[in-house]
């Protein structure tokens, strides 16, 4: 079974003067279990409007969407999962631990293991020390990861995060990253939507291209990644021990080395040119 399912999933809002906005056409996905999904797209691309689909915010069009087999319209759907909206917002004059112990009882936890799991999602967040002050003190960066907390403390399958590196440091994205890839290595499902394409290059297993509620290629990063080799950097030092480099063809790297030698050059680095995932993206993202 996998973790997600989306199938036809279609999105239609009224816009301005009865005008109507096609924010999602015929998605269809499947997430597996112990699986990081990146969803990748520019601002209106429909990301949102898919995660709130699958947390039952909102309700289709047509199609339809599963949560570890339960269908997302049932409430009991929403048990399996922790969800970062995108701009998360909480009762500021509750304290971290007040607010991650109330989501936690939602859950019908046990208050043992609710207080087991909150001291460790507070103190693996590095909210432990203001784990006691109200949060309309904290700083963005602070909320963030209160909300990222309060996917964690009920330790569900699967996990629906809405850009959920914004407002961070660069050590609190060190630290989400981290999580998300201790969350792959127990099996949990991690789909998370960016339009930071370092971010899923260093912890997604694929990732799927969407423009104008349209999903324009799922594709495994590690293939975007070691294909696509567009000609290799060769590093040379002459004989009066000038160095130079070039970029070379892929189809002329043999011939070129071959002449290098015969000069009596020494080649001390051949490295491939490959293109990254952010230029995939934008390849994508330019041909519409």
């Amino acid at each position: 079974m996998n973790a997600i399912e989306i199938e036809g999933l279609y999105k239609q809002f009224k816009g301005k003067k009865m005008t109507r906005v096609d924010a999602l056409k015929d998605l269809t996905l499947s997430i597996g279990q112990g699986e990081v999904f990146g969803f990748l797209g520019p601002n209106g691309a429909g990301k949102s409007t898919t995660i709130k689909l699958l947390m039952g915010l909102i309700t289709p069009t047509s199609g339809s969407a599963r949560l570890m087999g339960v269908d997302a319209s049932k409430t009991e759907s929403r048990s399996k999962a922790g969800y970062l909206p995108e701009n998360p917002a909480f009762y500021d004059y509750l304290t971290a631990e007040e607010y991650i112990r109330f989501v936690g009882s939602q859950f019908a936890m046990d208050n043992k293991l609710l207080a087991v799991n909150t001291e460790k999602v507070l103190r693996r967040l590095d909210l432990w020390d203001a784990r006691k002050r109200p949060m309309r003190g904290y700083s963005k960066g602070m909320v963030q990861r209160v909300g990222l907390a309060q996917t964690l403390v009920h330790d569900p399958e699967v996990y629906i995060l809405d850009e959920p590196m914004s407002g961070l440091d660069p050590i609190g994205r060190a630290l989400v990253k981290e999580i998300i890839l201790e969350l792959k290595s127990r099996g949990k499902c991690v789909f998370f939507s960016t339009h930071i394409t370092a971010d899923v290059e260093q912890v997604c297993d694929r990732v799927g291209v969407i423009l104008k509620g349209e999903l324009k290629s799922v594709e495994k990063v590690e293939t975007i990644l070691t294909t696509g080799i567009s000609g290799y950097q060769v590093r040379t030092t002459s004989e009066s021990g000038e160095i130079s480099e070039e970029v070379v063809p892929t189809e002329l790297l043999s011939a070129t080395l071959n002449l290098l030698a015969e000069q009596g050059k020494e080649v001390s680095l051949v490295e491939p040119v490959r293109k990254d995932l952010e230029q995939f993206f934008l390849d994508i993202v330019k041909a519409g």
